[in-house]
């Protein structure tokens, strides 16, 4: 579904586009969910821009005051505050339905609007509700954009007009059109999004000039990826990815805060989350808690309730233990990257640590232990995605031709086919850009149009995949089943944005969209797809047999039965009730659920058909050469 933005003109002025556009500088920017930053690419070599305060970073939070919005530090400062006025953590949001959101709204001291249906009866876009006012992830989302480009403009002393955008490698295709809406809002042509893990080897790889195979363990505030990579002669090539987009420093900041609203509802009898000032000032202290715990054994936590104060002191090793289950969840999707690309833990030639909760030692020895080695911590972890866009922006910009960026497609893409399930076009893990074609034909007799049904994800049913977009290629000539050659073609750009194109072969007639998903794709279900594949492997394949199995016997049961009365005609009642009975045993196999047996009756169908199926042919043959006199005598 498109995105839609309503009334954002008083709050996000629109740079025209323009021909001196073109000339302008192109920046690369860390669009993080705790904090971002944009970079440049000088006299070689990658640099964050500063602040207009001096700071390299900043905050992704906004404050609406007087509902004019603050942004990065200030906005931070107001979150306790002002809590009722300030948005955090956007990142998460963006490209979700309500649905989808239900699951941390909880989490969340701003309050989520369930949206209105659009005029097509689908979910609309959420939004957040502050001071009274709604807002949308993607118009958070381009304010912070927005304090960049100035941030950029005032470094730089010129125009920022055009810029490339990190995302999480595992961020679907809804989301990544969020990022590139918010872009456009902030007045920015992006002109390519790259994944995190991606720019962070390209920064990594830059300095070192090393080649070789390296993991790139992603954990940043909201978002978990995990990328491998292949470093030869300046080329960047992504193996394999996996990741979480629901996973990140704030679930650290989560089981803090757990601790404290059971210890809270225990020693106060109040519930700590309902007042979103005391939600926002646990967060915030829970935050802290765990930067102050990443350098000191014990760290203070405290926080005002109401007239009564909270307050207690964690320990290193109190909080370690809580924060293992958690980084368990990464576990799963490293060791998936790895399959994927084929490789065993001991091929890697390096593990590099990307994103602010990496610094925390407990992170660092889990990683130890997951990838066997100590990972290297030598690059920059806050910095060093957005030196990794600006290196791509140079790229771009034409300064920088001794190095080229291939990346992949997370999930596979493909149709709908007769029998509800999907035909694999693009495989998990291909290389981007690319194209797939793949020639389709019609099952039904004199069919006029077929509906193209775009799916994402791993498994054979169609039911068990993401439905992406659905479209009709109508004008097909009436001919019979199997005769129509439909030729699909899947188009995927270096953004990961899909275009799918129908086409007729026979007239000519052609249907095209660009896929623009729903916002009611969730991240678990992007995430339990390629679980659920391997889980569900070998079902998977039975359920295909299966289908496979009805698709072959259907098309026999149906030019048999057609023909039943021919039967009674040329082959006495004895034949006849033989191949009547093995067109009732088929159709009993079909109803069932044996490949086997289905495949073999209607072997049986066809033997028993043989004699009929002569005699047919012979009286066509038979009346094609009466045909043929009856010609001869009329046109002597």
């Amino acid at each position: 579904m498109p995105i839609q933005i309503e009334n954002l003109s008083a709050i996000i002025p629109q740079v025209p586009h323009s021909d001196e556009n073109f000339s302008s500088p192109i920046v690369g920017i860390d669009l993080g969910t705790t904090n971002s930053l944009v970079a440049i690419v000088k006299d070689g070599k990658p640099q964050v821009l500063r602040a207009k305060d001096g700071s390299r970073i900043v905050p992704s939070v906004v404050s609406f005051l007087n509902s004019q919005p603050v942004v990065g530090l200030d906005a931070k400062k107001r979150k306790v505050r002002d809590a009722a006025h300030t948005v955090f953590s956007v990142k998460r949001l963006l490209g979700r339905g309500f649905n989808d959101l239900k699951a941390i709204a909880s989490t969340l001291p701003f309050e989520i609007a369930p949206p209105t249906e659009t005029a097509e009866g689908c979910e609309g876009i959420v939004r957040v509700m502050v001071g009274g006012n709604s807002y949308t992830a993607i118009e958070i989302s381009a304010l912070i954009l927005k304090e960049l480009k100035l941030t950029a403009e005032a470094a730089l002393n010129c125009s920022v007009t055009r810029a490339v955008i990190t995302v999480p490698a595992y961020f679907n295709d809804a989301q990544r059109q969020a990022t590139r809406t918010a872009g456009r809002l902030a007045g920015l042509d992006v002109l390519r999004i790259v994944n995190e893990p991606t720019a962070a080897s390209l920064a990594y790889g830059l300095d070192r000039k090393r080649q070789g195979l390296i993991a790139v363990y992603d954990l940043g505030g909201g978002t978990f990826d995990v990328s491998i990579l292949k470093l030869h002669d300046g080329i960047f090539e992504v193996l394999a990815t996996h990741g979480d987009t629901a996973l990140g420093g704030d679930d650290l900041d989560g089981v803090i805060v757990t601790v404290a609203v059971d210890e809270i509802k225990k020693q106060f009898g109040v519930d700590a989350l309902v007042d979103v000032h005391t939600h926002a000032a646990l967060l915030e202290a829970a935050e802290a808690t765990k930067i102050a715990l990443s350098e000191k054994s014990e760290a203070v936590f405290e926080v005002r309730i109401g007239e009564k104060v909270y307050k207690r002191t964690w320990t290193l090793s109190e909080f370690e233990e809580l924060a293992l289950p958690v980084l368990e969840r990464t576990r799963g999707p490293c060791l998936r990257a790895l399959e994927d690309a084929g490789l065993k833990i001991s091929e890697l030639s390096d593990v590099v640590l990307v994103g602010g909760p990496t610094r925390l030692k407990v992170v660092q020895r889990f990683v130890k232990s997951l990838f066997g080695r100590d990972p290297n911590t030598s690059v920059h972890p806050d910095e060093v995605v957005a030196e990794g866009a600006a290196i791509q922006a140079d790229i771009l910009a034409g300064n920088n031709r001794d190095f080229l960026l291939l990346d992949v497609v997370p999930l596979s893409l493909g149709l709908e086919t007769y029998g509800g399930l999907m035909s694999t076009l693009i495989p998990r893990n291909t290389r981007i850009p690319t194209v797939a074609r793949e020639t389709f034909t019609t099952f039904v007799n004199n069919q006029t149009g077929v509906d193209i049904h775009v799916l994402q994800g791993e498994r054979e049913k169609v039911e068990d995949n993401r439905s992406l977009a659905k479209f009709k290629l109508k004008g097909l000539m009436l001919q019979p089943a199997g005769m129509p050659r439909i030729e699909v073609t899947f188009l995927i750009d270096a953004d990961g944005i899909l275009q799918v194109a129908a086409k007729d072969l026979k007239t000519g007639t052609e249907q095209a969209i660009e896929v623009k998903p729903s916002f009611g794709l969730t991240d678990s279900e992007v995430e339990n797809m390629l679980m659920a594949s391997h889980e569900n492997a070998k079902a998977d394949v039975e359920y295909r047999g299966l289908v496979e199995a009805r698709n072959k016997a259907e098309p026999v049961l149906r030019v048999v039965e057609s023909k039943l009365p021919d039967a009674q005609r040329f082959l006495p009642p004895e034949e006849v009730k033989i191949i009547q009975a093995a067109v009732e045993k088929l159709k009993t196999e079909l109803s069932q659920e044996s490949a086997e047996k289905i495949l073999a009756s209607s072997a049986y169908l066809n033997q028993v058909t043989v004699r009929l199926a002569e005699l047919l042919i012979q009286e066509t043959l038979n009346n094609l050469e009466s045909d043929s006199e009856s010609s001869k005598k009329v046109n002597p």
